[in-house]
């Protein structure tokens, strides 16, 4: 991320509580499956995307790039 101007080393992975979905209006999940709490009326998106854990950076590079790509796109949807 560092590369694409993006610093995240303070950054971790943090759970998705009940809390945070009810505080949402689109929840995106990536392999969460039945672990992630659902309540009705809020949109859910499950982007299938490849876990980068203990890859190669140029084998990272394609799922972050396409992140970006998927959040544009929802920004755009959004703004319309």
């Amino acid at each position: 991320m560092a590369e694409i101007g993006l610093d995240i080393s303070a950054q971790f992975p943090k759970p998705l509580t009940a809390g945070k979905v009810q505080a949402a209006d689109i929840v995106i999940t990536m392999g969460c499956g039945d672990a992630c709490p659902v309540f009705p009326g809020k949109r859910y998106l499950d982007w299938d995307l490849p876990d980068p854990a203990g890859l190669a950076l140029e084998d990272i590079r394609p799922i972050r790039d396409d992140i970006r790509r998927r959040v544009l796109a929802l920004l755009g949807e959004l703004q319309m």
